[in-house]
């Protein structure tokens, strides 16, 4: 399966949600691939976020609560994320939410889906995944209406 085919359902649970992640992360990047980095950082009338601010924030998410909530390393939230400046690359951005798919599916694959956050407040892994879903699924759309807006580019 790659990133580009429609999830198949799965008896495991697990993997059912990954796969869903997987999709709906490989729309952001498919959105965001074959931009320069002006094209990247572009936003319709300043309203809305950037290619590049989108795959940056989901990045940070992914890297919040797999790190910080289900390892309990210390993280933070950054404004920048949504607007990370020149630096990095479009290319660099992908590279780096490609790298964090990784570290998170690692993760989520050693664990249990019942693993409990390190906040105490009742949520669970399997919340995290739902969590980054949904996530997910909301920038992919703010994604598809930039893209769209800048370039007309419609579709997958």
């Amino acid at each position: 399966m790659t990133d580009h085919d429609f999830p198949a359902g799965d008896p495991d649970e697990r993997e059912l949600y990954l796969r869903w992640l997987r999709f709906l992360r490989g729309a952001v990047v498919r959105k965001a691939s074959g931009l320069d980095d002006a094209a990247a950082r572009w936003r319709p009338n300043n309203a809305l976020l950037s290619l590049i601010g989108i795959v940056n924030h989901l990045t940070h998410v992914e890297w919040r609560w797999i790190d910080g909530e289900m390892r309990g390393e210390a993280t933070h939230h950054s404004r920048t994320e949504f607007d990370p400046g020149p630096e990095p690359t479009i290319a660099e951005a992908i590279a780096a939410y490609r790298d964090r798919a990784t570290a998170t599916d690692r993760f989520v694959r050693a664990a249990q889906l019942e693993t409990p956050c390190r906040a105490g407040d009742g949520r669970d892994l399997r919340w995290v995944l739902l969590h980054l879903i949904n996530e997910t699924a909301r920038h992919a759309g703010h994604a598809d209406a930039t893209r769209e807006l800048f370039d007309g580019q419609v579709g997958e």
